[in-house]
């Protein structure tokens, strides 16, 4: 029985062979970069030093809790948690509903050329780095930027407006982009789903005298609602990260500067600082884990809710 059972797994193993290889390349990338790396967090709990090496991990003296007491402490621990939550927020609220919105009128549009040439125009910016992005964003919205120089031939400000320096502008700033940004990818998601609707429903529907509007809300909606749950399940998951985009790093990095750092600074970079310029390596682990942990306790707990009020949910 047993010989039967092994001979007709590896059996179907074989046959299923190409498949299998793409599962245990994407499985091994998983333990190689996600988990291995993950013993490296012991190093929060440690007093470690660089110069010991990978060694070090395992010899260096145990401290416990004391970088994350020293965390809580810090005197910008409430601006830091304040600007990361509020920017997350924010794009939760604003770049999430932009793609389904954005699906959903470019499925009603009717002219074919002019529908491509929207969709590939909307997802292009998602190629483009952060890095350029801030480049651009410089020669547009300095003093002596495009839009500052539009809007005074137009005679629509007295003075320069502070786009990039201005703390109050930064975060109205940062969801633009984002939003110009990663729309058009995430619109592809949605318009996947759409496709796969059964245009029956629809004929159905437009018989019965129901108005483009009534057909959104009584079949693409109800269809999309599983893509939906989903992303906004991964979304909230990396809520502390930009949501959608995972962009809050860059944005905060390339954008930001000592004049608005009361709006821009946030954990990540915080992190990268203290740990990668300063070397303080154990006090910056101890901090990317703190965020981790509560990335985690979003996860389980937007899937709670979704399973409850929606009755789906990721897993």
């Amino acid at each position: 029985m047993l010989m039967t059972e092994k001979k007709s797994f590896w059996k179907r193993f074989k046959k299923q062979s190409a498949i299998q290889a793409f599962v245990w390349a994407g499985i091994l990338y998983l333990v190689i970069f996600n988990v291995i790396p993950m013993f490296g967090l012991i190093i929060g709990f440690k007093d470690y030093r660089i110069s010991t090496g990978i060694s070090g991990m395992f010899t260096s003296k145990w401290v416990g809790f004391k970088y994350f007491m020293e965390f809580v402490n810090d005197y910008k621990f409430d601006r830091l948690v304040r600007n990361t939550i509020a920017l997350s927020v924010l794009k939760l609220i604003f770049t999430f509903p932009m793609p389904i919105l954005f699906a959903l009128m470019v499925n009603e549009l009717r002219n074919l050329r002019f529908k491509k040439v929207l969709q590939t125009a909307s997802y292009l910016p998602h190629f483009i780095s952060w890095i350029i992005i801030s480049g651009i964003s410089f020669q547009f919205l300095s003093k002596n930027g495009i839009i500052n120089t539009l809007l005074s031939s137009l005679h629509l400000i007295s003075a320069p407006i502070n786009f990039l320096t201005d703390p109050k502008l930064f975060w109205g700033l940062a969801v633009g982009l984002d939003i110009w940004k990663e729309m058009g990818w995430w619109t592809i998601i949605f318009l996947a789903s759409i496709v796969g609707i059964s245009q029956e429903l629809y004929e159905a529907a437009q018989i019965d005298g129901a108005s483009r509007m009534q057909r959104i809300r009584y079949i693409t909606m109800p269809n999309i609602k599983t893509t939906i749950v989903i992303v906004l399940i991964m979304t909230i998951g990396n809520l502390l990260g930009g949501g959608l985009s995972g962009s809050n790093f860059e944005q905060s990095y390339l954008l930001g500067n000592s004049v608005n750092a009361d709006t821009s600074e946030i954990i990540q970079a915080y992190v990268f600082r203290v740990g990668l310029q300063e070397g303080r390596y154990s006090y910056a682990t101890a901090v990317g884990l703190v965020q981790s942990i509560i990335s985690l306790l979003l996860i389980f707990a937007s899937n709670f809710t979704s399973k409850k009020l929606a009755g789906s949910g990721l897993f």
